[in-house]
């Protein structure tokens, strides 16, 4: 914690980072980073209001949000190595109800996300990369692998046609059949139960403005799930670099999305 402390007094408060502008105390800022990186399934802006005795919500959200954006590394490496790929759906909630949504690749009513995983030595998943995507076309497939894995990876797929001609990579489809899809890519199915569990328990149901920011998160967890000390000094870290932002510029986001 006093590391932290004086990364930030190095960096300075009033620069360009993450906390420009902000009212609250180096102290809280450092604590909140700590609460958000540590705690192993989320923390809710509620949640982090009491831990601090932060006054206002208001104040506590932007908190929670301005650090959650800090969760992505604009410089990490892609992943390597043999990598499975799949696509799933999620169900999202409107303000009201949870909406029931379709089945297999329909659209309806649901948030449509792909991801990649790397598969270690020993039978044990690595890191992995999740990302919202409007459809499931060869374009947005292939552009995913091509950005988030680097050239010469062995990419594990199901045989849907969409993955089919990339470029620079191994490309190894295995045809599906009467056998279930966990079966034969069982580490980016558990990627996708974990984050679906997830979303029922913590999260309450996904929605639609806040999914994109929800995979950050999950993939920061996961990424550094047994090394709390390195999700602390990496939020730090990350934070420092993050372009300053207002409580209208995340609004505004979540609009958009």
């Amino acid at each position: 914690m006093d590391v932290g402390m004086r990364r930030l007094r190095t960096a300075g408060v009033g620069d360009r980072t993450i906390m420009h502008g902000t009212h609250l105390p180096l102290r809280t800022w450092v604590l909140a980073a700590h609460l958000v990186a540590t705690h192993s399934n989320g923390i809710s802006a509620l949640q982090l209001q009491a831990k601090l005795e932060i006054g206002s919500y208001k104040a506590a959200w932007l908190l929670l949000h301005k650090l959650r954006r800090a969760m992505v590394d604009p410089e990490r490496d892609p992943l390597e190595g043999m990598i499975e790929v799949d696509g799933t759906s999620i169900a999202y909630r409107t303000n009201d109800d949870p909406v029931a949504g379709g089945v297999g690749r329909s659209h309806g009513g649901k948030l449509l996300v792909v991801g990649a995983v790397e598969c270690k030595d020993g039978g044990r998943p690595g890191r992995i990369r999740l990302a919202v995507i409007p459809d499931f076309t060869a374009r947005t497939l292939k552009g995913f692998v091509a950005t988030g894995t680097v050239d010469g990876s062995t990419i594990l797929t199901d045989a849907f046609s969409s993955y089919q001609g990339m470029e620079r990579r191994m490309h190894l489809p295995k045809t599906v059949g009467v056998m279930a899809a966990h079966v034969l890519l069982p580490w980016i199915h558990r990627v996708f139960a974990n984050l679906k569990r997830l979303a029922l328990g913590f999260y309450h149901g996904f929605r639609r403005a806040h999914l994109e920011a929800d995979l950050d998160e999950f993939v920061f967890r996961w990424n550094r799930r047994r090394r709390y000390r390195v999700a602390f000094d990496m939020l730090l870290g990350i934070g420092l670099k993050t372009r300053p932002m207002s409580y209208d510029d995340l609004t505004q986001q979540m609009r958009r999305s």
